[in-house]
């Protein structure tokens, strides 16, 4: 099966992304244009991603003693993306971009995502150079953010340190201003970074010239101490190489060195390093310490970086749904060539009858629209946050306010959701391949392997829940999550005609969410409120997926194709088998249930 269809439907005909042809930085764009920018990224996926996927699994990055190797299709690759011009497509004109609206853009990602996750994107890349044009200087633009639009230069993101992990409040890599005399460094304020930063995908290759690390560090105080807390945080621009003031690398390696390789379960194909900041091994102009140039003002990094962060959680919720979109086409495929047993008549099974397709079964019809609900409903979600992107950048500034907040409600929803549920496809895909399905003579086991690691990447399913609970539906009074519920309200009055019991069902959905909101934090502690912050998220997001499918539903009209009867299906699925789930949740959300929270270690 294609993608294609599925990703025309809900831009097209669902989202209506031809309407942004109306705004001035979208004037020269065309259904035309963007159907010529899926051609390419569906055309480069097929070629250069999709049969490689197994190949990059099985020949995991290694390090030689001088560089790290990646197999040549990786190479090839990644090439054939950076000159394809999408590192840069949502940027301006006059630095090479596309001015691409961004739902196009996530949407066209998708194609690589789905043929090879594990070949990567650039998403780390794009994401490093969107903060440095926020947050930068107009140099660390031109010398930096350019040359990773380009593909020249890569980049990562260096947040978590081996003893701190996801807490950023314990990191102790630090920073200390320059002492030879080149504080005043053009590129920007110079410090010398000591530290080691675990996790980091990307962190050592030669897919490009040159690797930019965006870090996480602490400026010690006067008497050199490090601020506790994530006030004392600042954001520190360190290239693997380095360079001079137009871009040139200047011969000399920073003092950046790989300390190991994470072999992983999944993203083989990724290298994830350790690296040590400053520990000797290359100093600069005779001194140890990596050069890093300050992005904004001190103490502001962790504001900085969740511009990448908050990019980097959408890339991150769409490379799990299309993981599991890739199990489910792969198991539609088997489900639909694979005969095994009969049919159940009036009188049992007759075993002189044909044996029938699995596809014929109820029950590989259940798991098929659980795939399909999951994940189109996932997709659905990933797009329509990337719509609300476009608008809080082209929108009137009402508008453009209303969609930040509602992508900061929905944000740990489209990364947390498809990480979990799209998971739960993948288990499902083998599940339908039986005993094949677990070895790997089939993709689906890689596709698990490969999506296990998303409900950790970008932020733990524990740090999405409380980021939900704890701050997100409570910021501004609640109005986020007041304005999600007034457009939820607003699909279920347009869809009350053809389907009234779902839009009754989202009704009351809705109201369970608002009281668990309310009574979880009546009176309550914190501690209290979010010992249960895993089911709100769960029940939020089912929620929220339902809303997406009665939206989508709803806008099929008349529609009698297959598509449109399989869209319907899935609607329905997710009301009748998925959304019910939300009462268990959310009981022990109003209830404030203890038994987790307060069962001594010892018990265990």
């Amino acid at each position: 099966m294609s993608l294609r269809p599925t990703v025309d439907f809900l831009l097209h005909d669902w989202l209506k992304v031809e309407n942004l042809q109306s705004r001035e930085r979208f004037a020269d764009h065309s259904r035309e244009t963007f159907d010529a920018v899926l051609d390419t990224c569906e055309r480069i996926a097929r070629e250069k991603y999709a049969p490689f996927n197994r190949l990059v699994d099985t020949q995991e990055p290694h390090f030689d003693g001088e560089k790290v190797i990646l197999p040549q299709a990786t190479h090839d690759a990644y090439k054939a993306y950076a000159e394809s011009g999408m590192l840069s497509a949502a940027q301006d004109y006059d630095i090479g971009g596309m001015q691409l609206p961004y739902t196009v853009e996530a949407a066209a990602n998708a194609f690589f995502a789905m043929a090879s996750v594990s070949i990567g994107s650039g998403m780390l890349t794009s994401g490093n150079a969107n903060l440095l044009m926020v947050h930068g200087t107009d140099l660390q633009k031109q010398v930096f953010a350019a040359n990773e639009f380009s593909g020249r230069f890569s980049g990562t993101m260096c947040l978590s340190e081996p003893q701190a992990g996801s807490s950023l409040s314990d990191v102790t890599t630090r920073a200390t201003p320059d002492g030879d005399g080149f504080e005043a460094d053009a590129l920007g304020a110079r410090y010398r970074l000591k530290g080691n930063k675990m996790w980091i995908s990307s962190g050592e290759h030669e897919l490009s010239e040159n690797i930019i690390h965006l870090v996480l560090a602490k400026i010690p105080d006067a008497n050199g101490q490090l601020v506790p807390g994530v006030k004392g945080i600042s954001l520190f621009i360190v290239p693997k190489k380095m360079v001079d003031t137009n871009g040139q690398l200047t011969g000399e390696r920073n003092d950046v060195a790989l300390a190991g390789l994470n072999h992983k379960c999944g993203w083989r194909g990724t290298t994830n390093t350790l690296l040590n900041f400053g520990e000797g091994k290359y100093p600069v102009r005779g001194h140890t310490g990596a050069v890093g140039y300050l992005v904004g003002k001190p103490g502001e990094g962790l504001r900085c970086m969740f511009h990448m962060m908050n990019e980097a959680r959408i890339g991150v919720g769409m490379a799990a749904t299309m993981l599991g979109m890739a199990g489910y086409y792969a198991s539609l495929d088997y489900a639909k060539n694979r005969p095994q047993g009969r049919p159940t008549g009036a009188g049992g099974k007759d075993a002189s009858q044909p044996q029938v397709r699995i596809i014929e079964h109820a029950d590989i019809k259940r798991m098929l629209l659980a795939q399909k609900a999951y994940s189109e409903g996932a997709l659905a979600l990933a797009l329509y946050c990337a719509r609300l992107v476009d608008e809080q950048h082209t929108g009137t500034s009402d508008d453009a306010d209303v969609a930040r907040l509602l992508l900061e409600v929905l944000t740990p929803i489209v990364k947390s959701f498809p990480s979990e549920w799209c998971l739960e496809a993948n288990s499902l895909a083998i599940q339908i391949h039986g005993g094949y399905g677990y070895t790997r003579d089939f993709p689906v086991e890689q596709y698990w392997r490969d999506n296990r690691l998303n409900m950790i990447h970008e932020g733990t399913h524990g740090i999405q829940a409380m980021d939900l609970l704890g701050r997100k539906v409570l910021m501004e009074n609640g109005r986020g999550l007041q304005l999600l519920a007034d457009r939820m309200l607003a699909t279920a009055a347009k869809a009350e005609g053809s389907w009234g019991p779902e839009a009754a069902a989202l009704r009351d959905a809705l109201q369970q969410v608002g009281q668990a909101t309310q009574q979880a934090w009546d009176g309550a502690q914190p501690a209290q409120a979010l010992a249960n912050a895993v089911p709100y998220l769960q029940a939020f997001g089912h929620t929220v997926i339902a809303w997406i499918w009665l939206d989508v539903a709803a806008s099929l009209g008349q529609d009698d194709t297959p598509a449109a009867q399989g869209r319907r299906a899935a609607c329905r699925y997710f009301y009748r088998y998925e959304l019910p789930k939300i009462g268990a949740w959310l009981n022990v959300v109003s209830s404030r249930d203890p038994t987790c929270a307060e069962l001594p270690e010892e018990a265990f």
